[in-house]
């Protein structure tokens, strides 16, 4: 793709980054082929190719956005399927960053709008300001039809009630065998999944520390930065990227870590992408490489990492039919896809892979509570293909998924790390012990 960026553009970082994505697009159109938002709508600019125009509109010419270039930019899951098809390597994700940035930016949105992405990023990022206003919403969902469609829609998404923890809080999780640890890692518990699937992280830990792993859970981390991120409010997410990198960078030089765990796909691709994120901060760049090259999924790092100690009890119970749900941001953001498939195989279980499995459940972040109508269409179309295979029991590695998934069919969904951690030696997961 030609570009006409001026000297002067090119001295922002991030003109020059984008710059040189927009030169490796050939116009193609393979993209559009396995886009979610392009399959459901039709329309070349709700496809990776026409967004890619949009952006290079204005940032070549300095423009600011407008209502059009804002919808079908919003529209964007960020999944990222696109970069998985791209022939010519299009890093499609920064792109969307960019645009989503200048947006931001540029473009002033209509007062509801500004509200209800204020209110997201200051709920959703805080554990402690979900689970009250979660709480708050039991009281008025009765009440919900008084409210505009999208609140409603955001009503019933709030969860009911709040598993049980049942791991005490602790900075460090001691490995089984305390004098030997084979390994120590740091594990991102999550902002939203440590209040409202708790077991996630509880099952991941007793999992690493049965297999002679320390684990560190750091004081002061909570949100990866991810939905500030993708919300385009650039300012909030690189405050929280610089603290989880200064505190979990300094972890390392002082005490060791061998890899930081995310155990939420979407948060591990974003911290993957801490080191292009500061690739020009002087004061970063060194730390927030270190960081993404430490990152490791939880299942990434089972399959290439631990030797699995599978319990005979466990391997003799009941076998299921488990359909592998393949988190957008796992698949197509941190290419990883057979380990998860792999770990669950090892169990004995039989693995079912669903129709269509590139193509995005709906939920991507905040997506299912700002672009409701059309996370809907895709959730009903994933539940479709679960549905028509059998399965007994859904698995994924993202709680986002997890949560937009339960939402459309009564099968069972876990965690593949819950799974893992039953077959060896973990509780049987409470959702398993109906069936």
């Amino acid at each position: 793709m030609q570009t006409h960026f001026s000297k002067e553009q090119l001295k922002d970082k991030d003109n020059k980054s984008s710059e040189k994505i927009f030169r490796k697009c050939v116009h193609c159109g393979f993209c559009n082929a396995t886009c979610p938002t392009y399959q459901l709508l039709g329309d070349e600019l709700d496809g990776p190719r026409g967004r890619i125009y949009l952006i290079k509109d204005m940032l070549e010419h300095n423009k600011p956005a407008n209502e059009k270039i804002v919808k079908h930019i919003d529209r964007c899951l960020s999944c990222y399927s696109c970069m998985t098809t791209c022939p010519s390597g299009v890093n499609y994700m920064h792109l969307i960053d960019h645009g989503r940035s200048h947006i931001e930016k540029t473009y002033k949105r209509p007062f509801r709008d500004r509200l209800i992405r204020d209110l997201l990023s200051r709920i959703l990022s805080k554990s402690i300001n979900f689970k009250v206003i979660a709480i708050l919403t039991q009281f008025i969902k009765p009440f919900s039809f008084l409210f505009p469609k999208q609140m409603k829609e955001m009503i019933k998404l709030m969860p009911r009630k709040f598993p049980k923890k049942t791991l005490s809080k602790m900075q460090v999780y001691p490995a089984l065998n305390k004098k030997k640890p084979v390994a120590r890692v740091a594990l991102l518990t999550g902002c939203v999944q440590k209040v409202i699937s708790p077991q996630i992280n509880e099952a991941t830990i007793r999992l690493l520390n049965r297999h002679d792993i320390e684990v560190v859970v750091l004081k002061g981390i909570e949100c990866c930065g991810s939905l500030n991120h993708h919300l385009g409010k650039n300012d909030l997410a690189n405050k929280t990227f610089k603290n989880n990198i200064s505190i979990w960078y300094d972890e390392y030089l002082k005490n060791g870590l061998d890899a930081i765990i995310s155990n939420t796909s979407g948060c591990g691709t974003t911290l993957k992408d801490y080191g292009f994120i500061f690739r020009s901060d002087d004061n970063f760049k060194k730390k927030a490489k270190k960081i993404s090259e430490l990152t490791r999924d939880i299942a990434e790092y089972l399959n290439n990492k631990v030797k699995l100690n599978f319990i005979a009890k466990s391997m003799n119970e009941k076998k299921y039919k488990i359909a592998y749900h393949s988190a957008c941001s796992m698949q197509h953001g941190q290419k990883i896809h057979k380990e998860p498939i792999n770990l669950i195989k090892k169990t004995g279980n039989e693995v079912l892979e669903i129709s269509d499995g590139h193509l995005c459940c709906g939920s991507a972040g905040t997506y299912n509570l700002l672009q409701n109508d059309i996370a809907k269409k895709l959730l009903k179309n994933k539940i479709i293909n679960i549905e028509k295979i059998k399965p007994q029991i859904i698995a994924t590695g993202n709680i986002g998924c997890i949560t937009q998934i339960a939402n459309g069919t009564k099968i069972p969904i876990l965690h593949t790390v819950e799974i893992i951690d039953w077959y060896t030696g973990g509780p049987k997961p409470e959702v398993l012990k109906k069936i």
